[in-house]
């Protein structure tokens, strides 16, 4: 990697992190602001900060989703922006005969089109992507959970459709996914699996762990970042707990 592109991944990563704490003090509620617009605006690079839009995905929307709080028109207008600016990859097949990554952006696309949408935003109806065993056949659960976990996005309230199914028919695969994630201390795929255990407790499943512990548990791991910081408040939400700060 040439030392231009490293000093760019780096310029992204730390826009995103800005964004994602931006993200987590704004759950409380974001009535009337434009969260993401004022973002980009203060941001002394433009293009970074609308680069961290596209990596947090339908997570920006977030505070929208948990609280019910319309999308302000500018935000909207910084999520059309930053996508014009980083467009997603051509999609074509979902894998296993086609890129993972590519299928799972596309379907992070999709929830955040619904929650435009659903939250008093213009934005295109997009066609879920195709459907693939990965997505719909826990076995073996070790991808399939993996794959989960880029979909975290998914587990906001109001994108229902066959990735929450999906989730909701496979609680023991989910727990294994984030057993497994924890005992290998990946402590930013524990969290993005927590999101999916709080989906399922919220929904009754029956799980072999529970959801309010193993998030205590990675909480001490804070240190990994506000985007794992992030995830761990979006499961609180959904566990029922007001929205709570952690150390980053």
């Amino acid at each position: 990697m040439g030392s231009a592109e490293g000093t760019a991944r780096a310029v992204y990563a730390e826009a995103t992190a800005a964004l994602a704490r931006r993200v987590l003090d704004a759950l409380p509620g974001v009535e009337g602001t434009a969260v993401l617009a004022d973002f980009v605006e203060d941001s002394a690079d433009p293009k970074a900060a609308l680069a961290a839009v596209r990596v947090l995905g339908a997570d920006v929307l977030a505070p929208h989703a948990l609280t019910g709080a319309v999308v302000h028109p500018q935000d909207a207008a910084a999520i059309s922006q930053a996508a014009a600016v980083f467009p997603a990859p051509v999609y074509a097949s979902p894998p296993p005969r086609g890129p993972v990554e590519d299928w799972a952006v596309a379907w992070r696309d999709w929830a955040t089109a619904r929650l435009l949408v659903r939250h008093g935003a213009a934005a295109p109806q997009l066609a879920p992507p195709e459907s693939c065993p990965a997505l719909t056949d826990a076995d073996p659960w070790q991808p399939w959970a993996g794959t989960m976990a880029r979909l975290s996005p998914l587990s906001l309230p109001g994108v229902d459709g066959p990735v929450r199914d999906a989730a909701l028919r496979n609680p023991v695969a989910l727990a294994r996914g984030a057993t497994r994630a924890l005992l290998r201390r990946d402590y930013p795929t524990a969290a993005r699996l927590a999101r999916w255990l709080a989906v399922l407790h919220r929904e009754d499943v029956p799980l072999p762990l529970d959801p309010a512990t193993y998030l205590d548990h990675i909480a001490l791991h804070t240190g990994d970042g506000p985007r794992l910081a992030l995830d761990l408040a979006v499961a609180r939400a959904l566990l029922g707990d007001h929205p709570r700060r952690e150390n980053v």
